[in-house]
């Protein structure tokens, strides 16, 4: 049964990992659970299969070395759990071990970004340019947990890995009314129309991005919204026609450092393929430990948060062609 949510409602992330993963267990035989002493996602699948649920303890490379292993012999492993060390701990076995035989080991957990007030060991901040970096890798971050069940069933058709980020806190909250928007792998998701910019995002920062949006209406501003959800591979053709369409204003926001993530990404392309740009600013984590504090503190703090994102839209609108 699809696990369904009303229109911005709130709930745990966790939760619809655990129940997208229970339901998927019945349709996929070979599908496995692996996690590292984070079970609490997956007590549903836990209870239903127990003989395909496998806790390895606080060893994230065991994980990840557990999943590559069941995948030889055919299954479909989704390791999950908490992605600063997900992500940080296994660089080598998910290069190595999953990448380099191209394997379809599913990589979902939660805590990407600034949140939960762990300070700066607790955050994964790099994990986006780390997978990128990956060769056979697909890297997605979600913005919205209702979309998880749609990500994943793409995913048990993909050949090789993918990693799929979500934060807590932001990414609580239903933000697409169900049905009204195309969720596929490798494409970006127009969240809002607009002619004077475009204001990029992916993850945490989708909601954001909506809110700076409905405020710099008001003023006149007409802001088209990207949820650019897929950072690898990144939808080319998009950037593309959202370049010729908003005057070349491009905005970038995201929860990660402001160079190596999404900003990045886009940046090769309009590189890449030569695309003319009026003006062109990024947003994110400078390169420094981010301290302690709850979001919204440490978003200001390090010039991300609302009102800066506010801020940079006006800046960029007023650009001269």
């Amino acid at each position: 049964m699809p696990v369904t949510f009303t229109f911005g409602e709130w709930f745990s992330a966790r939760t619809i990992i655990g129940q997208t993963l229970a339901d998927l267990g019945e349709e996929y035989p070979n599908l496995w659970t692996v996690t590292p002493d984070i079970g609490m996602t997956l007590v549903e699948f836990r209870e239903k299969f127990p003989d395909r649920f496998i806790d390895v303890g606080l060893a994230e490379q065991a994980a990840v070395g557990v999943a590559a292993g069941l995948a030889y012999e055919g299954n479909i492993p989704v390791v999950s759990g908490m992605l600063p060390f997900l992500s940080m701990r296994t660089v080598e076995q998910i290069r190595s071990d999953v990448c380099y035989p191209n394997l379809p080991v599913k990589i979902i957990g939660t805590h990407g970004g600034l949140v939960g007030n762990g300070g700066s060991t607790h955050y994964a901040v790099e994990d986006l340019s780390l997978m990128c970096s990956l060769t056979n890798m697909t890297v997605t971050s979600i913005g919205d947990p209702l979309m998880v069940g749609d990500i994943l069933r793409q995913s048990m058709k993909m050949a090789g890995p993918i990693y799929i980020r979500l934060g807590v806190g932001k990414s609580d909250q239903a933000i697409y009314e169900p049905g009204t928007h195309d969720i596929t792998i490798g494409k970006g998701i127009v969240a809002r129309e607009g002619s004077d910019v475009t204001l990029f995002a992916h993850g945490t920062t989708v909601a954001q991005a909506l809110e700076a949006a409905d405020a710099l209406e008001k003023d006149g501003h007409s802001v088209r919204v990207v949820d650019m959800f897929t950072l690898k591979p990144i939808d080319v053709d998009l950037i593309e026609k959202c370049a010729k369409e908003t005057g070349g204003r491009f905005v970038v926001v995201e929860d990660h450092l402001a160079y190596g993530g999404l900003a990045s990404r886009i940046a090769d392309v309009v590189v890449d393929r030569g695309i003319n740009l009026t003006a062109f600013k990024r947003l994110g984590i400078p390169q420094v430990f981010a301290g302690f504090g709850s979001d919204e503190e440490l978003r200001d703090k390090h010039g991300y948060g609302l009102s800066a994102t506010i801020e940079a839209v006006s800046a960029v609108i007023g650009a001269k062609a």
